[in-house]
């Protein structure tokens, strides 16, 4: 991409204190949960307002009524929870920034899911205050974009020249919990940053709660994929044969994924193929058969805010989701 360079992502540090996990772990939705069950198990007295339901199955909603007017016990287990889970985000942050691959960054962006609700948008302010705090020299920065929406928009960046030439194109993107797919107009003749693409329509699929086997989740997400091309030939959008897909994990030069794909259901690491195994199951665009990308999940949500980050000779990217996703990047 001419004046960017993506430098590295999946940065993957071994917890000094867990032999079998990694350091991005502290700082996930999954984290926060388990943070959650210790406060209430540990600062509660009497009868725990959640009653007997594990903080991993509270939907966010219930956990964010709390800190607006509900049960006094379950907001100070959420208040302790938060303030935890704010310390061990910042502390995995000045890892990060101590690596070579995040040397001279100036700014983050917190993607992922956990800061468009109310309970993780309070625990990063509260990170934001204690990396400001600690004079690292780099500043933590609200993703933009709905996070829904911003693994699909950073695509308009990705694209190949022949697929510029039309109006839009289909993209996915693949989260340990859900699996979005969605119709992207690029807009890049109004700004090349990207800044200007936005999502036509777009379907979201929680898979976490139907436990599908790898075939039937791919089979799925070309359904979802085949039912939006054929919308978008009845809005009369120009469409690119082209699928950009944003996944989880170690995205090798081939296509195929060699780690870090362990949230995903079923086995999407090598041999098997998600670029292959998909355009098989697509409709012709424009009379051709898709051309099927693949990147780096915050790769993707992270080229989502260029314009914003443009003024920043390094910055990156952590999207807070069932895992930690990174990425890092230098104007050139």
């Amino acid at each position: 991409m001419p004046g960017l360079r993506v430098d590295h992502y999946n940065l993957r540090l071994r917890d000094p204190d867990d032999e079998n996990g990694f350091l991005g772990d502290r700082a996930s939705h999954t984290a926060f949960r388990s943070l959650l069950d210790t406060a209430r198990r540990d600062h509660l007295s009497g009868e725990d307002p959640f009653g007997d339901v594990p903080s991993a199955e509270l939907g966010k909603q219930k956990v964010d009524l709390v800190l607006v007017g509900g049960d006094p016990d379950a907001a100070h287990a959420v208040h302790l929870a938060v303030e935890e889970y704010a310390r061990r985000l910042c502390y995995v942050v000045q890892v990060f920034l101590a690596q070579p691959q995040w040397a001279g960054v100036e700014k983050i962006v917190l993607g992922g899911g956990f800061p468009e609700h109310e309970t993780g948008s309070l625990a990063l302010r509260r990170a934001m205050r204690l990396l400001e705090l600690s004079d690292t020299g780099a500043t933590l920065h609200p993703l933009r974009h709905d996070p829904d929406e911003a693994g699909l928009l950073g695509w308009a960046l990705l694209l190949p020249d022949e697929a510029r030439r039309h109006q839009a194109f289909l993209a996915v993107d693949v989260g340990g919990t859900n699996l979005r797919c969605g119709i992207v107009e690029h807009r890049l003749h109004k700004d090349d940053t990207g800044a200007k693409a936005r999502v036509v329509e777009s379907l979201k699929w929680r898979h976490a709660d139907d436990d599908p086997s790898r075939e039937d989740a791919i089979a799925r997400m070309a359904a979802m994929l085949n039912g939006l091309a054929a919308y978008a030939a009845t809005l009369g959008l120009q469409m690119a044969p082209f699928v950009g897909i944003a996944c989880p994990g170690e995205v090798e030069p081939d296509g195929s994924l060699s780690a870090g794909a362990q949230n995903l259901p079923g086995d999407w690491e090598r041999p098997f193929h998600l670029p292959d195994a998909l355009s098989a199951l697509l409709h012709p665009i424009e009379g051709r058969n898709p051309q099927v990308v693949m990147h780096n999940d915050a790769v993707v949500q992270g080229l989502s805010e260029l314009r914003r980050m443009r003024k920043a000779r390094r910055w990156a990217v952590l999207t807070i989701g069932t895992g930690l996703g990174n990425a890092s990047y230098t104007m050139r």
